[in-house]
């Protein structure tokens, strides 16, 4: 009876789960097939094509000729900012209609993604350190490290001439974490496309360009291949009537120009207070995705535990794959395989907020199980034997004598994987999640202050955990006086 009585709460969970997932992704599908507002993903950090101005609003290059092309065409487009990368595997996974973001024309892109007409000729560059007089060429590379943003043009090229001039390359995700390896001597230099380069030794970024650029391949608006045409057609359309009416020349101009803006010399206050905004949102996005994941794991782990210290072989076995599964995948491999993997093998779109909860209630839903279980079983099976032999059933006494003395048990843990959950959001920003760690990635692709803004970022997890941390102790202190 009791197995009978948690085989139809499993069931009935995972109904719920399965009409709630059909929920979002009707949602999404009546939106994408409205042809009213298209999903187009981006770059966050690719300054002067796409970065987030001191107002929280994404501006660039690439974010003034969407919005023009959008206007002269009359159709209407939502921003998805997730990274170089993220943003080619949610194109590749159908998560996105488009994508703009200074993406490189290449015949391997070809085969997978149509591209519009070029509307930007680039070229690659090479960026050492402001103070650096030592690298001058291509040969002073030799024995040297040299750092690349993953899945550019200047990666691409990096890797075409390293054997000749003997330097090992040094990849990252992002452009302002190669000029800081650069800066901090880590690596000698940077091949950055030359417009993003040249931007930032004019925001004062530290470095110098000390090569002629190569020749590059041009920039291009992408679609899946086959899909979206119809978007594809009005970018183009669009793009030939904003470079005859001079908007295009405008637009560029205005990054590119001799007028264009540079960055105001900032005190270290002031720099912190105008960030402050940004790094608060997203400090309130963390706290809600660690609410509600930690909702969903321990609802997870109360089912998968109980079946754990359960008499039915089959429910134990149940959660123990379970458990293995979810908690011997890295989490980053689990964001990657629930919002982008899934979404491409079964053709539907996973909107971002489902695949973070799922993401993180699932691996901490793994963990919750064993606290759980090992709370349950640390209990002398002498008090459920004694309980039984004066009558009471076994719902009763596990309810009434063991239970209790387990949640005491269980409380530190808990409050240990509270604290993980929360610092776990921050791996999430590899699909795009804006929580408190992205919000710092974006303020410093715009102001170039790494220590500024990872130490004030660093002050806020803590302050947070901190909190929750005492509060959690004093929560364990009144349960342990009961």
């Amino acid at each position: 009876m009791k197995t009978t009585k948690i085989s139809f709460f499993i069931l009935s969970l995972m109904l719920l789960l399965v009409s709630g997932l059909s929920g979002w992704v009707g949602n999404a599908a009546a939106a994408s097939d409205s042809g009213k507002t298209y999903i187009i993903g981006t770059d966050v950090t690719f300054a002067p094509f796409e970065y987030e101005d001191e107002n929280g609003d994404f501006v660039g290059i690439d974010m003034d000729l969407l919005d023009a092309i959008a206007k002269d065409q009359n159709f209407k487009y939502q921003i998805k900012s997730l990274g170089f990368n993220a943003a080619v595997q949610a194109l590749e996974a159908n998560q996105v209609d488009g994508v703009i973001a200074g993406m490189s024309i290449t015949d391997e892109r070809k085969a997978k993604f149509d591209f519009s007409d070029t509307y930007f000729e680039s070229g690659v560059v090479m960026g050492v350190s402001a103070n650096n007089d030592t690298i001058k060429s291509y040969e002073d590379l030799r024995g040297q490290k040299v750092a690349v943003k993953t899945g550019t043009e200047g990666f691409s090229f990096a890797e075409s001439i390293a054997s000749e001039y003997g330097f090992t390359i040094v990849p990252f995700d992002e452009s302002y974490q190669m000029y800081e390896d650069v800066k901090t001597g880590n690596s000698v230099a940077c091949f950055e496309d030359y417009p993003v380069l040249a931007y930032g030794v004019n925001q004062n970024n530290g470095l110098k360009i000390v090569t002629d650029k190569e020749d590059g391949a041009p920039y291009g608006f992408a679609v899946s291949k086959g899909k979206n045409q119809e978007l594809l057609e009005m970018f183009n359309t669009g793009l030939a009537n904003i470079k005859a009416n001079g908007e295009y020349k405008r637009i560029t101009e205005t990054y590119l120009g001799e007028n264009a803006p540079t960055v105001a010399n900032q005190g270290r206050w002031e720099l912190i207070q105008k960030s402050l905004p940004a790094l608060f949102k997203g400090l309130g996005n963390t706290l809600l995705y660690t609410i509600v994941s930690l909702f969903f794991a321990f609802i997870i782990g109360l089912i998968f535990g109980f079946m754990k210290v359960g008499q039915n072989k089959f429910l134990r076995g149940v959660a123990t794959v379970f458990v293995d599964i979810f908690r011997g995948i890295p989490l980053i491999v689990l964001a990657f395989f629930i919002y982008f993997g899934i979404p491409q093998a079964m053709g539907f779109t996973m909107p971002l907020f489902l695949a973070a909860i799922l993401t993180l209630s699932l691996n901490a839903g793994a963990y919750v199980t064993e606290i759980i279980r090992g709370g349950i079983q640390s209990i002398d099976r002498g008090q459920m034997e004694a309980a039984r032999s004066l009558g009471l059933p076994y719902r009763k006494a596990m309810i009434k004598i063991v239970i209790p003395q387990a949640v005491r048990v269980m409380i530190p843990s808990f409050i240990n994987q509270m604290v993980i959950t929360l610092k776990d959001t921050s791996i999430l920003s590899v699909i795009g999640l804006v929580e408190l760690t992205q919000s710092g990635k974006i303020v410093i692709a715009r102001t170039f202050s790494s220590f500024d803004i990872w130490l004030t970022v660093a002050v806020m997890y803590l302050i947070v955990i901190i909190t929750l941390t005492k509060i959690a102790d004093y929560l364990e202190v009144k349960v342990r006086r009961g």
